[in-house]
């Protein structure tokens, strides 16, 4: 498999890395999955800082050409986003993580420019009511 330059999205973050690509398998150098994504691959599992999960299907997880993107994703049980053609994927929030969000009943902080430009941000109406309007055209 020759080395292509693949581009994976993580948390808002861009990573561009080499990774090797096989139909719609992509593999990935483990040390470069751990610099873009934190998660290392050890004897234990896939660790990031404290937590490591278990990984079963070691074989179907890492091959001669790297961590396979997909298997990676399931692992973690996180939503993979992967356009072959592309060279791009995107690995979503983990279930977990988003339940945790949104029994929490806390909006994530975000920042946008009102109609004079003036950026307001909504951790600075924390504890304020406040009324959010969106709209699409679409």
């Amino acid at each position: 498999m020759a080395k292509t330059a693949f581009e994976l999205i993580d948390g808002g973050a861009f990573h561009a890395l080499e990774a090797s690509l096989d139909g719609e398998c992509v593999r990935i150098a483990p040390e470069a999955l751990a610099a873009a994504t934190g998660w290392r691959l050890k004897p234990e599992g896939l660790c990031c800082e404290a937590v490591c999960v278990p990984v079963r299907e070691r074989a179907a997880l890492v091959g001669a050409g790297g961590v396979d993107l997909a298997a990676f994703a399931e692992a973690l049980g996180r939503p993979l986003a992967l356009d072959v053609a592309e060279r791009t994927a995107a690995l979503g929030t983990a279930v977990a993580d988003r339940a945790a969000a949104l029994a929490s009943l806390e909006a994530p902080d975000f920042s946008l420019p009102d109609l004079e430009g003036r950026r307001h941000t909504l951790s600075e109406h924390r504890g304020k009511k406040a009324l959010l309007i969106a709209y699409a055209s679409w």
